[in-house]
């Protein structure tokens, strides 16, 4: 094999629509836009959400509930799924950094944990938030919780 004998893989490429050029070619006349109307004409850019005159959907629903611009949210750590990650990936020290690295959070996540499971071993845990069983659960282990801004 070389390079002058490299091609696409069967099927892989596609003839190029050549619109406007002439009747013959199948996509003249119209050039595949139909007649009249805004979309045939040159310049027609669609504006997100417009149905042609029609009420919108988003202004037909009603509005509904608060949302809270100041609510901070936490990716939810159980110690049982701490044991896990524990156990898979050979950890004592449970850090933002360690739960990024092995993806199981995104960089600006927030992370609490919560009292759900057993733990087996010791750990030092440094997280955003933590409640009152899962620090309890973690310090009758044997490890400690620092929380972290």
């Amino acid at each position: 094999m070389k390079l002058h004998q490299l091609r696409p893989a069967k099927g892989a490429t596609h003839k190029e629509k050549r619109i406007g050029r002439g009747d013959g070619s199948g996509h003249g006349g119209t050039s595949t836009k139909g007649t009249k109307g805004a979309q045939s004409r040159t310049g027609y850019k669609r504006n997100l959400g417009h149905e042609g005159g029609q009420m919108p959907i988003q202004r037909r629903v009603p509005k509904r509930g608060f949302k809270n611009p100041h609510r901070i949210e936490y990716k939810v750590l159980n110690l049982g799924q701490l044991q896990h990650l524990a156990d898979k990936y050979n950890l004592t020290e449970i850090t933002l950094e360690n739960l990024y690295i092995h993806g199981f959070i995104a960089q600006t996540d927030r992370v609490k944990l919560l009292g759900n499971g057993e733990l087996k071993g010791k750990f030092t845990c440094k997280v955003n938030a933590v409640s009152e069983k899962a620090k309890a659960a973690i310090e009758a282990a044997g490890g400690s919780v620092e929380v972290v801004a």
